[in-house]
């Protein structure tokens, strides 16, 4: 069996690879914040061991007590980076709470009252409480998803702090011997040794999480228009794929709006592209205050934008029409000195089963009601009504040859 002392080197040198570690994807990915927090937690935990093994050196309770006391700080942090992982604020308060009253505890058993016992139990409360707060985050399913990095990192702190129960309640009860993972014997190497395994597990779970984080995010990304921050084609054909294979299973429609600003490219010629690209997201924002939760708003291309409108019927699309041009007219309207008004035509169509589960259907349905917007003189909608005309009756026929 190996000695606790070279255990406990092992375990800084372990902490020492996995803060370096971190620093680089923090580094690398400033936008990770919860990664400094890790970073922050690995260097903090190897700091308390390095002053931990002191003891062994140094006949002093203080080395003990700060080494302790730095290793539950470094428990919290790993906490607060799990928070800011979640978007939550970081809990300061909380961290100087657990980690004063545990250092406040432990002097007073040990210059109180002194007894080992009661220091492990409270050292190992201190360890676990920061993981006990925080299961709650790592193991809650968002959007009906798994995060397999979280499960693991939270299945990881549940047998941590199992661990941890396990060792107070040795200590307070006598059982398996001494339990201070400083006395050199069977029994403390093996709770080192499965410390360290779940340590590196932990890690590894807040490595899993922060690489889906970043694959999300490029994903994302791939679907997203660089200068609008809207949908792009792709992302548009994604949904309305969905949307059809949707609407084709429950019957119910949904609406498809095809957006083209006039004189773009006028705009670009007389005014440059700066101003076009200008032009481009104010109407992107001018637009998305006039769509419902839910709704899509794309650009597929130059000046084009579609809107996907679920569970929409014809009529309703043709009001969220009505309400872009209205909005959009009266931004022009107010135009003064060098703003440059903005006109657009919009598309209208329906979907329907004829079109099955074909996007392209539905988008040449609605370029077709554009197309007609555009010849009836722009800065107007057109719905797509595919009903054919009702047949003429025997009677009708005469008189409209005449007015022929």
């Amino acid at each position: 069996m190996l000695s606790v002392p070279t255990l406990w080197t092992v375990f800084v040198i372990n902490f020492l690879a996995l803060g370096l570690i971190w620093a680089y994807v923090a580094r690398s990915y400033p936008g990770l914040e919860a990664a400094r927090f890790w970073t922050a937690s690995a260097f903090a935990a190897a700091l308390g061991a390095a002053l931990a093994m002191l003891r062994f050196e140094i006949p002093s309770m203080l080395t003990l007590l700060a080494g302790g006391t730095t290793m539950i700080f470094a428990a919290c942090l790993a906490a607060m980076g799990i928070r800011r992982f979640y978007g939550q604020p970081v809990a300061w308060r909380d961290a100087a709470l657990i980690t004063g009253l545990t250092f406040a505890t432990l002097v007073f058993f040990i210059v109180g009252y002194d007894s080992v016992p009661m220091r492990i139990f409270v050292y190992s409360v201190g360890q676990a409480a920061p993981l006990v707060l925080t299961l709650k985050l790592l193991l809650t399913r968002r959007d009906g998803d798994i995060n397999h990095g979280a499960w693991l990192a939270g299945i990881v702190s549940i047998l941590i702090v199992a661990l941890y129960a396990l060792r107070a309640a040795g200590g307070l009860l006598g059982i398996g011997g001494d339990y201070s993972y400083i006395h050199a014997n069977p029994v403390q190497s093996v709770l080192v040794l499965v410390l360290m395994f779940l340590s590196l597990s932990l890690n590894f779970g807040f490595l899993l999480m922060a690489v889906d984080r970043l694959r999300s995010e490029v994903a994302d990304l791939a679907l997203l228009d660089d200068l609008t921050g809207v949908g792009n084609r792709r992302h548009l054909l994604q949904r309305l794929t969905e949307e059809c294979a949707r609407s084709e299973r429950s019957g119910k429609p949904f609406a498809l709006l095809v957006i083209d600003l006039d004189g773009f490219k006028l705009i670009n010629d007389t005014h440059g592209h700066a101003a076009g690209d200008a032009c481009l997201q104010h109407f992107t924002l001018m637009a998305q205050t006039r769509l419902r939760p839910g709704d899509m708003l794309a650009r597929t291309g130059g000046d084009e934008f579609c809107i996907v409108l679920p569970a929409s019927t014809l009529r309703e699309g043709a009001m969220i029409a009505r309400r872009i041009l209205d909005v959009c007219r009266a931004d022009a309207a107010a135009c003064v000195g060098d703003e440059i008004p903005i006109s657009l035509s919009i598309g209208v169509a329906q979907w329907s089963r004829e079109m099955g589960p074909y996007p392209d259907r539905l988008m040449a349905a609605a370029d077709h009601a554009l197309y007609a917007a555009k010849k009836d003189g722009k800065n107007r909608q057109a719905v797509y009504d595919p009903s054919p005309s009702p047949p003429l009756a025997p009677a009708q026929q005469p008189e409209l040859r005449k007015l022929a």
